[in-house]
């Protein structure tokens, strides 16, 4: 997306008190239903002594870290930087921006409550899809840096969930 259009759909989107209160809102409220929900379900895990918990908490863990260093060493400037203006989403971090670890997040844990309920991890996909618009929308992200953290996060739970098989590795524990 060319910088003029991203200024003018950010400019529009200012120009609507609803998408203006609304978009930081909802941006929170998923972030934090999502984040929030992963902790229960590692304690689920824990409690009903699945053979899962180990793997559903490594993958996401090494995922996150791994997409933190990239991000570190890359530091893409966030469009906000780049153009100029004030995001709708507050955010004062410089850099950082490719790819956006908040949809990396969100898709690593859809693919993690996917091994487990494949109609919970679609819940959570659509809700990423939902996140991913809303960053790009609210001025802190592009586009690319959301397509990158939504691949990443399919891409990394799909070789740590379903290709490595962990049974081998760990002895099932």
């Amino acid at each position: 997306m060319k910088d003029e259009y991203y200024v003018r759909m950010i400019e529009s989107v200012k120009k609507s008190k609803v998408k203006l209160r609304m978009i930081p809102v909802f941006d929170k409220l998923i972030t934090y239903v999502i984040f929030m929900s992963y902790p229960l379900m590692l304690s689920y895990l824990f409690f009903t002594h699945s053979p899962f918990l180990l793997q559903s908490l490594i993958v996401p863990a090494l995922g996150f870290v791994l997409v933190s260093l990239f991000r570190k060493s890359y530091d893409a400037k966030r469009p906000y930087e780049a153009m100029g203006f004030t995001p709708i989403i507050k955010k004062e971090t410089s850099g950082k921006s490719f790819p956006s670890r908040h949809v990396f997040s969100i898709f690593i844990i859809g693919m993690t409550y996917f091994q487990l309920d494949s109609n919970t991890g679609i819940m959570i996909f659509i809700m990423g899809l939902i996140l991913a618009a809303l960053r790009v929308f609210g001025g802190v992200h592009y586009i690319r840096d959301v397509v990158a953290g939504a691949i990443t996060g399919i891409v990394f739970g799909a070789i740590g969930f379903y290709i490595i098989h962990w049974e081998t590795i760990f002895g099932g524990l």
